[in-house]
């Protein structure tokens, strides 16, 4: 035996308290656990074959419900570069609600259901169809074009010296 393993009246010593289980341990524990709360089929997959698969789970589950990725990169104590690197190919099911974002403040206001037609008002007003209420070339001091006439362009205006 092992000198300084017992005390003098005989009884073995107390190990120190273990801070940290062995990987092995924590490996073979949470192999076990998997085994006796998961189905064969979800056992065989991959998912949560290994403790640390359950961190990139809950980051992932952080940041596909929107939560922003310097808050996700602060609680796993991480930088955001660090984190958009290894977690950005994750990121899924956003790009409808992200779309509807960008969209939305350009959206125009809904139009009000179209009156029949503007003569329909228009006589309640001036009294007049509107076909007699515009006015006429004529009646504007115009002479009246010809039919199939093209108007000639308006001429620049000189400047006075």
């Amino acid at each position: 035996m092992r000198r300084g393993a017992h005390r003098r009246d005989g009884r073995r010593r107390r190990p120190r308290a273990v801070k940290f289980l062995a990987g092995s341990v924590v490996r073979s524990v949470w192999r076990k656990a998997r085994k006796a709360v998961l189905d064969e089929h979800e056992y065989s997959s991959p998912v949560g074959k290994r403790v640390y698969d359950l961190r990139h789970t809950c980051l992932t589950t952080w940041l596909n419900n929107g939560v922003p990725p310097a808050q996700v990169a602060a609680w796993a104590g991480n930088s955001v570069s660090v984190l958009l690197a290894t977690y950005t190919r994750c990121i899924t099911g956003q790009l409808t609600e992200l779309q509807g974002r960008i969209e939305e403040p350009q959206r125009l206001p809904a139009v009000p259901a179209a009156v029949k037609g503007p003569s329909e008002n228009f006589g309640k007003f001036s009294g007049k169809p509107a076909a007699e209420s515009r006015s006429k070339p004529a009646s504007a001091g115009l002479a009246p074009s010809p039919p199939g006439a093209v108007p000639a362009p308006p001429k620049p205006s000189r400047r006075v010296r």
